[in-house]
């Protein structure tokens, strides 16, 4: 949890969850078990293969935070586990939601690899009745809710759903299920990028008005670190570059640590954002 997050692409982090599963080769070197947090608490993966995990961890005491947070700021849910992960209850999701449906103020983004069951909550009405009745409770408990409704705001507006993609194979499938999910602001998280990916080919659609608006793409850092190809990345400029209004920030060249390669891409820095959620714009 912080305040003040070295992220490039964010300002806060809210982690209500922590702990994750190895789901796919992105996850190989997953930085979780570097975090302070993990390390404290002597949390690791229990093994290096697919399916090893370090066990998931509820904390609904860390729900109330952002409600507390008063000036706006641009918050990462759960940098430290997946929402959607399937040892996370319906219930305990759409409390996640209802608290940002009451704080319209912030401006929330999500990243997730289960894409399946992100894609079948958000199009289900009776996870968006759960989203409802937790967001009445709030109310009841007297949390200051505005005018904020989540029946007439569905997809929430400052909510980014996104998903994340190392290379072709993920892109294929977790790109079109994003893109078939209710998303005021939908974008691609291509980090720790290990191959080249075509976005376009991952669906024809994703560059197109309703389609994708912001793609990330970063290097892996951290010990036993794979490097990234700067051509894949200038692809994937390029992709965004050529399309409608999609926005494209490169967070790292990655390295030995986070700020090993810089964030330096053919001479500059590439740092664009879409407008937030409640409107106001980020160059």
């Amino acid at each position: 949890m912080s305040d003040n997050s070295a992220i490039e692409w964010t300002e806060a982090t809210w982690n209500p969850v922590t702990g994750c599963t190895r789901i796919s080769a992105g996850c190989a070197n997953c930085y979780i078990e570097r975090t302070m947090p993990f390390r404290v608490e002597r949390r690791r993966f229990d093994g290096p293969q697919i399916g090893a995990t370090t066990g998931v961890r509820l904390h609904p005491d860390r729900l109330g935070m952002p409600v507390r947070w008063r000036r706006p700021r641009r918050v990462f849910v759960n940098s430290l586990s997946d929402l959607f992960h399937a040892s996370v209850p319906d219930e305990f999701i759409a409390e996640v939601f209802a608290v940002m449906a009451a704080t319209p103020r912030h401006t929330f983004q999500l990243l997730t690899k289960r894409h399946g069951r992100m894609r079948a909550l958000l199009c289900d009405d009776e996870f968006r009745k759960l989203v409802q009745e937790e967001f009445a409770t709030l109310a009841h408990e007297g949390v200051d809710v505005g005018d904020a409704n989540p029946w007439q705001t569905w997809p929430l507006r400052n909510v980014w759903l996104g998903v994340s993609c190392e290379d072709q194979q993920r892109a294929d499938l977790r790109v079109p299920a994003l893109l078939d999910t209710p998303a005021w602001i939908r974008w691609v998280s291509c980090e720790p990028l290990l191959g080249p990916i075509d976005l376009e080919r991952a669906d024809s659609v994703a560059f197109c008005d309703g389609g994708l608006d912001w793609v990330v793409a970063g290097g892996e850092s951290g010990p036993g670190y794979r490097p990234v190809d700067l051509a894949w990345v200038r692809a994937l400029r390029d992709q965004c570059t050529g399309s409608v209004h999609t926005k494209f920030l490169f967070k790292q060249v990655g390295g030995s640590t986070p700020k090993a390669g810089g964030r330096l891409l053919d001479g500059r820095i590439h740092d664009e954002m879409p407008g937030a959620g409640g409107g106001d714009a980020d160059a």
